[in-house]
């Protein structure tokens, strides 16, 4: 296979080289010849169109019928009989995607003596939860996980397959997408379904969070991807006639190859910032670690955490799961008060989704009050401390 050039055809435009991502058109004599970077990918010849000067012996690939795949299905991550957040978020999404494809919403339940959960899954918008219960389940071992989604992947063909980009899912969504023969999208902040080919759309941050990549898995199914918590809502909707399909499927201890010695739980301090109804976020404008020692008594004050832009993990002045932003975590606080923060796109896209938003800093035309309920234009190092003398004469009166 194939590309060639038209040479009596070719006016020498430059729309293919612009067109090309790999360099395989150059012009010569003012007429475009192929190069050896030429992979075949034929975007040259769609920039040709007008002039008809570039023709391959490619043939289109075929997309294939999935006509037969139904359902927008989430995993339900839990953990010893407690569901992570992010499968209620998921559900809330799913409903959405469902709607427009005129599909059902699923979900699928893996563990043992889980069949608790199930009411809190129908109650969130799942019409049907398929459930595997196991003592083989009881912790989450990949290759026992995986063996099952396969197996009912495979037996019940769901059009979409979306897991939380948990610790727990970003080890297992890309076993299963490898054995079904299917993409992944990982950490994905937006989904949403095209109206004309029916294929859910995929955003993702890119290049460190500088690109926002939309991908679409036209050639496999089911559709995979892994979502971000806390950038979806839960959106409880309990659905008429609401089913439970039990799913029997033989699993052996042999065949998982891990075995679990012992578990121990590390028990963070405070409260994850995506869980806090309180955040106090600095950025490059905080000046250091002095600057986030005041912040951390305001946020004390406040029974809030701390949070920060990139800048600040890259200092080494707080951890990365205080990231705020595309390469961090969205989160969805009461209030959210943003300190020496400038407000671009890279950090305001994990908080936007904040109920109240203050703003602290010296520079007027900062993007971040373009998003604030109230600003301060100011140094932080003074309206700060003035905060915590306000809040605490305040608690002690």
């Amino acid at each position: 296979m194939t590309i060639w050039i038209i040479e009596e055809k070719c006016d020498g435009c430059r729309r293919c080289i612009k067109a090309c991502p790999y360099e395989g058109i150059k012009i010569k004599d003012g007429i475009a010849s192929v190069t050896e970077r030429c992979t075949s990918c034929g975007a040259c010849i769609e920039a040709c169109k007008k002039q008809n000067a570039i023709e391959s012996d490619i043939e289109p690939r075929k997309i294939p019928d999935f006509s037969d795949r139904q359902g927008v299905w989430v995993f339900a991550d839990q953990t010893d009989g407690k569901l992570a957040r992010v499968c209620l978020e998921l559900l809330g999404k799913a409903q959405d995607l469902a709607k427009d494809m005129g599909h059902k919403v699923s979900a699928v339940l893996l563990g043992k003596d889980v069949s608790h959960l199930i009411q809190t899954l129908h109650d969130h918008g799942a019409q049907n939860v398929y459930l595997v219960e196991d003592d083989l389940l009881k912790n989450f071992r990949t290759i026992a996980y995986t063996n099952v989604i396969e197996d009912l992947v495979l037996t019940y063909k769901p059009n979409i397959l979306l897991m939380g980009a948990t610790a727990l899912g970003r080890d297992l969504a890309p076993r299963v997408s490898r054995r079904v023969g299917t993409g992944l999208t990982a950490d994905c902040t937006q989904l949403a379904i095209d109206p004309d080919e029916k294929l859910m759309f995929q955003t993702r941050p890119a290049f460190g969070g500088n690109v926002m990549a939309t991908i679409a898995c036209k050639y496999a199914s089911p559709q995979m991807a892994t979502v971000r918590p806390g950038v979806m809502e839960a959106a409880p909707c309990k659905p008429e006639n609401p089913t439970l399909i039990r799913h029997k499927i033989s699993l052996k201890e042999q065949d998982i190859r891990t075995k679990i010695l012992e578990r121990v739980t590390q028990k963070k301090p405070g409260t994850d910032i995506i869980d806090a109804n309180v955040i106090v976020a600095g950025g490059r404008g905080v000046n250091g670690e002095q600057g986030f020692a005041m912040l951390k008594e305001l946020a004390d004050i406040l029974g809030g955490e701390l949070a920060c832009t990139r800048l600040i993990i890259e200092q080494g002045i707080l951890p990365h799961d205080a990231q705020v932003g595309q390469t961090g975590k969205t989160i969805r606080p009461e209030i959210y008060i943003a300190c020496g923060i400038s407000g671009a796109v890279q950090h305001t896209a994990g908080m936007t989704g904040s109920r109240y938003i203050i703003a602290i800093n010296n520079d007027p035309l900062a993007p971040i009050f373009k998003l604030a309920n109230w600003g301060i234009v100011g140094d932080v190092h003074e309206i700060v401390p003035e905060f915590i003398k306000q809040l605490s004469c305040g608690g002690a009166s």
